[in-house]
């Protein structure tokens, strides 16, 4: 069982792809109100050496001389991976022992503003930036923010990135009603895409509970009629859930360990990770799938969201 490494994960935009945290749970720079991982816990800019860099390539190192190659290598987690001071040393390690790998990055694109970083993930093949808001006061709404990140700046950010990236840049945009599908927002996101440029833009909504009730995913009439409005041709919705039980790396046991588990007592996520051992961003891959076929439900407690047998 590795530390910093997970998977490899279902992904239908990645296929098999094997995760790799360079942050402690829930380090991040946004505190966002649908994360499926839960509340930040630090929420910070400050980067440094979270995880360190040896711990990590030793993990890489192992999981190669025991494992096949995955479609992808991505950088992700349960925290801003940027925050990393070493992310870019940890790339070039994974290019320097497996250079026909691709390598993702998936990050909020808050510390695009910073040229370090920018360099850092040069050697990327893909980078996956979200963006929710282009509107200040929808941005503190919905991802709360480090007190410091001024939303121009966090957009002026990707932008720069935009023009120096050799590789490719799917831009993902989380919908949530009542918060950033507005005709401001839209219009803006509009804007700022067309000076991004982005390969890809990638329409999402909400999949498991997040940290705050009463939030509501949109429905795909919704996310069309956004498309309509902004005319681009570049813009796709992520599959749904029930399509990640298609991809090769969905594994059956992993599924039936929850399931075990779940039909025990109720467990909230953090419950499973503890239990299972297995790395929260690949249990709510499960989960989601679960849910959507109505194997199990979740209840939000003063605890937080418990899954439990239907």
């Amino acid at each position: 069982m590795y530390k910093y490494l997970f998977g490899p994960v279902p992904s239908r935009r990645l296929g098999m792809s094997l995760g790799v945290d360079l942050v402690p749970h829930k380090v991040c720079t946004l505190d966002c109100v649908y994360c499926e991982c839960g509340a930040t816990t630090k929420l910070t800019l400050d980067r440094k050496e979270y995880i360190l860099y040896d711990k990590v390539t030793v993990e890489l190192e192992h999981f190669f001389s025991e494992n096949p190659d995955p479609d992808y290598i991505t950088f992700s987690g349960s925290g801003e991976p940027t925050l990393n001071s070493r992310i870019g040393d940890v790339l070039n390690f994974i290019k320097k022992i497996k250079p026909h790998i691709p390598v993702a990055v998936l990050t909020n694109g808050t510390l695009l503003q910073d040229e370090t970083v920018r360099k850092e993930l040069m050697n990327a093949d893909v980078v996956l930036p979200s963006l929710d808001a282009v509107v200040q006061s929808s941005f503190n709404k919905i991802n709360r923010p480090f007190k410091n990140i001024d939303i121009e700046e966090y957009t002026d950010g990707i932008v720069k990135f935009s023009g120096e990236f050799k590789g490719k840049i799917w831009l993902e945009i989380l919908i949530i009603p009542g918060f950033n599908d507005d005709i401001e927002n839209l219009r803006r996101f509009k804007d700022v895409f067309l000076k991004i440029n982005p390969d890809r833009i990638q329409l999402n909504t909400l999949d498991r509970p997040g940290t705050v009730s009463d939030l509501h995913p949109a429905d795909r009439k919704q996310l069309q009629k956004i498309i309509d409005y902004w005319q681009l041709n570049n813009v796709e919705i992520i599959a749904s859930v029930p399509e990640r039980k298609e991809v090769k790396s969905y594994r059956e046991d992993t599924e039936t360990a929850i399931l075990e588990t779940i039909a025990r007592r109720p467990c909230t996520l953090d419950d499973l990770h503890k239990i299972l051992g297995i790395h929260i961003n690949e249990i709510n891959k499960y989960l989601g799938v679960l849910e959507e076929q109505k194997k199990i439900k979740n209840v939000r407690l003063e605890r937080g969201v418990f899954y439990q047998i239907t």
